[in-house]
């Protein structure tokens, strides 16, 4: 990240009203550049963009982003690092099945493009004979579980996660699935903009299948979209998808499955996708797998050939020669997000490695990259926010002491990983060479695939990670109750360890805070300590939750990032509610962690201003329409902006810092601000 030279606090500061005081002296650095904020926007009216707007102005997103921000550029630096890890591996000796040498042929088989293109669609050849010999819609079923160890889209998938009802065993969940754009939206709406996407959809099939010298592709292509858009009317929609307690009480034995599912043969298509006879699953949601059989039944053979012969072409098309990785990009990238260029070959294949076989490259970056003196110190954050949660826990007015004793409970048992897996994973099973790129994805995709069957029937492994390493992201897994923060994030601006604490409490300290606040969100809240689905609140309680939340749904819904497209308040409730509570819970960590002592004055920053600057700066991004679009359909979470505004227009510590008045741009009425936690 570039700064400018420094040289303008006092004022810039002057506009904002607050007298930050005398300056004194400090070893410490600011940990952003004052010349960067924003000398024609006021921190009263948009503080986002008096943190942000100077970058924005002269920041263009680059070519191969549809997207560009922080995590964009850190994103960046992880894969040079990895690039260098790589390429000095290729220089070291390395005997045949080792880890460093699966790292360099999986790397080197995507890149010897010369190779990949000479083969064409030949590598998909064995593939398409069996989708050509389906005969009957109970082959079809068989198929669609081989498909799924394949990574094909099929009009099902799964994930596997702790039983919520017992968390210390797995469970197979099975979801809605199959549309090759991003949501059921794309299909249904008649927003001019997303009726150009479906035709753009429809003309990219028919491309796809022009590429792969099939006859009749406009036949193809519209046939293609009618499935899809049949699939598209009997599926929940994102909000609905949201209500963890209905979904994940959806148990089903194998007759009740059958059931619920007529024309839908479950023990074939579990026996064919390796899961065997389990005696429960979750199947998601219920009213579209109740038409699921009807549906594979209706359709027409020859229909579902043609379906999974596109699915299988874009299952592969990345890995195959040029024509179809451009097309394939123009289509998923360029209409979709807004991309204008595809990213260099060197970048898609490091990317490969992180998907396919992140933990082997990941093990020798947290040894280049994340020192332990790192892990010591985000340790100490992430104590100091569980502290300053109970004490908000301890002083809410509107819940009940035996409500109150549950959340301290819960507080009490949430767990944490920081940077890296203690237990790193084990690929010995898994094949890889440097000359068939194709069967290496083939291969890498069925290991993942068996590795997650085969935890059923196992206690859970609660040392395993979910994101690798070299991840710029965070998660909480409420089944588990734990907290997780991948060494790529805990870097500046996130974590600068040479900058003063009230940046990195405000930045990654609300990272710290945000996955913690989603084991108290409107969804996190109905799991308890152990990971077990649980209705630990009482009736009034949870009405004054619903209520404080619902404040929180009508101030998201009135923002509008498009002309044509608001943010949806009820689908991002929970990360806005993590938002809000994070950098609550954050500031008062901040305030534990100075025990007592007055914090320092830096180049005229109080220690309030340069806590919610941190903030506002780890949020700094930007977006091609197309993607915003996406985002604003799809995504749980608001856009950058409004996690900064939005968050700090109920925030009573942010009007202290920044004088915010009324009549000012981030000035709220305090009847209408939102505090849950």
């Amino acid at each position: 990240m570039r700064y400018l030279m420094a040289g303008l606090a006092a004022a810039l500061l002057a506009g904002c009203g607050a007298d930050p005081g005398p300056a004194s002296a400090t070893s410490q650095r600011l940990g952003f550049e004052p010349a960067e904020l924003s000398t024609s926007v006021s921190a009263a009216d948009d503080f986002f963009g008096y943190v942000n707007g100077d970058w924005l102005d002269r920041t263009q997103i680059p070519a191969d982003w549809s997207s560009y921000g922080v995590m964009q550029m850190l994103a960046e630096q992880s894969e040079l690092q990895l690039r260098a890890i790589v390429e000095d591996g290729a220089g070291q000796e390395s005997g045949p099945g080792s880890d460093t040498r699966k790292v360099i042929d999986l790397y080197q088989s995507f890149m010897a493009a010369e190779a990949v293109e000479s083969l064409g669609i030949g590598p998909l050849a064995d593939e398409l004979g069996r989708i050509d010999a389906l005969g009957n819609h109970d082959e079809l079923i068989a198929y669609l579980g081989r498909a799924l160890r394949l990574g094909i889209q099929i009009p099902l998938d799964f994930y596997i996660d702790a039983d919520a009802t017992n968390p210390d065993q797995p469970l197979g969940y099975f979801w809605q699935s199959g549309l090759g754009m991003p949501d059921r939206d794309y299909y249904l709406q008649d927003n001019p903009k997303l009726v150009e996407v479906r035709a753009r959809y429809q003309a990219h099939i028919e491309k796809m299948f022009g590429l792969a010298g099939w006859e009749d592709s406009a036949t193809a292509a519209a046939t293609i979209l009618a499935m899809e858009t049949r699939i598209a009317e009997q599926q929940w929609t994102r909000v609905q998808n949201r209500d963890r307690e209905r979904i994940y009480r959806n148990q089903y034995n194998q007759a009740e499955a059958a059931a619920l599912s007529p024309g839908f043969d479950w023990p074939v298509f579990l026996v064919a996708g390796g899961f065997g006879e389990p005696e429960r699953m979750v199947i998601a949601q219920t009213d579209y797998f109740q038409t699921l059989g009807t549906l594979l039944q209706e359709t027409p053979m020859e229909n579902w050939r043609t379906y999974l012969r596109f699915k299988l072409l874009k299952a592969f098309a990345r890995y195959l020669s040029d024509d179809f990785v451009q097309e394939d990009f123009d289509f998923q990238r360029r209409v979709l997000r807004g991309q204008e260029e595809i990213k260099p070959r060197w970048k898609r294949g490091i990317r490969l490695l992180n998907g396919a076989i992140g933990e082997l490259i990941g093990k020798e970056y947290v040894a280049r990259h994340f020192p332990p003196e790192s892990k010591a110190r985000v340790q100490e954050l992430v104590e100091n926010l569980r502290l300053a949660f109970g004490a908000s826990i301890d002083e809410l007015e509107w819940m009940s002491e035996a409500t109150r004793q549950e959340a301290r409970e819960k507080l009490k048992k949430f767990s944490y990983k920081i940077g890296y897996p203690d237990v790193w994973r084990d690929y010995s099973a898994l094949e890889i060479t440097p000359d068939d790129l194709a069967g290496n994805i083939r291969r890498a995709r069925a290991f993942e695939h068996d590795r997650q069957v085969a935890k059923l029937g196992k206690p859970v492994d609660r040392s395993e990670w979910g994101m690798t390493p070299q991840t710029v992201n965070a998660y909480y897994r409420p089944t588990w109750n734990e907290i997780v923060f991948p060494a790529a994030i805990l870097q500046a601006p996130f974590f600068d360890p040479g900058a003063d604490d009230a940046l990195n409490y405000g930045a990654i300290g609300a990272v710290i805070g945000h996955e913690f606040s989603h084991g108290f969100d409107d969804q996190g809240r109905k799991f308890d300590g152990t990971g077990r689905l649980r209705d630990w609140w009482t009736e009034q309680d949870a009405a004054e939750y619903e209520s404080r939340a619902q404040g929180l749904v009508d101030q998201y819904s009135s923002f509008q990032p498009l002309p044509d497209l608001a943010i949806n308040g009820e689908l991002t409730l929970g990360e806005n509610i993590a938002d809000l509570a994070g950098l609550t819970m954050a500031y008062r960590a901040y305030e534990i962690s100075l025990d007592g002592n007055p914090a320092a004055i830096i180049d005229g920053f109080n220690a309030e201003q340069r806590f919610f600057i941190g903030y506002a700066q780890s949020w700094r991004s930007q977006y091609r329409d197309e993607l915003l679009r996406e985002i604003l359909l799809s995504d749980p979470h608001s856009p950058a902006r409004y996690r900064v505004t939005g968050v700090l227009r109920n925030t009573p510590e942010f009007y202290r810092a920044f004088t915010v008045g009324e009549g000012t741009g981030m000035y709220l009425d305090p009847n209408d601000r939102v505090r849950i936690w």
